[in-house]
């Protein structure tokens, strides 16, 4: 399966000790699906941090026989509450290699602040996300299983749409 990664430079060894704390799936290195959304991180990623938008395509083996999963299939009470931990700066990921799930952007954590905050109960914020378009996020926390399951293959600069 091919996914993306968005930065500021390229990255053919990826390394989870680069990653910042309090993401939606904790400490770990993020790859999506979805090519639009890694250039949008890799936008993001370089106006912070300087360096030029890129995208790094690899390959994700389909083989996770070895690993450990969590895979949330939408967005449910244990994804928020998981979601909220990582955030808070629980470390729930540890007892997993890889984790699966949707991306808890912008316009969703606003949704999930709410909630986050004490302004919203559980349910209420599981229905306002039904009206997000979601984007998947796979984060590989295990640093000793990324080579075995993730390959680069080539790195590409995103223009200024």
């Amino acid at each position: 399966m091919t996914v993306f990664h968005g930065s500021n430079k390229e990255i053919q060894a990826p390394d989870v000790s680069f990653s910042k704390n309090y993401l939606d799936f904790g400490k770990g290195f993020y790859v999506t699906t979805y090519q639009n959304q890694a250039e949008k991180w890799a936008f993001r990623k370089s106006a912070r941090y300087n360096g030029k938008p890129t995208v790094n395509v690899y390959t994700l083996t389909e083989d996770f026989s070895q690993c450990r999963i969590l895979r949330f299939n939408n967005e449910n009470e244990k994804w928020l509450d998981f979601v909220c931990a990582c955030r808070n700066g629980g470390n729930l990921n540890e007892s997993y290699d890889m984790i699966i799930g949707n991306v808890a952007n912008d316009d969703v954590f606003k949704t999930v602040d709410m909630y986050f905050r004490g302004l919203w109960d559980k349910k209420r914020t599981i229905e306002e996300l039904r009206y997000y378009k979601m984007n998947d996020q796979i984060c590989i926390v295990n640093q000793e299983i990324l080579p075995a399951v993730l390959k680069f293959e080539k790195s590409y600069l995103v223009e200024n749409k």
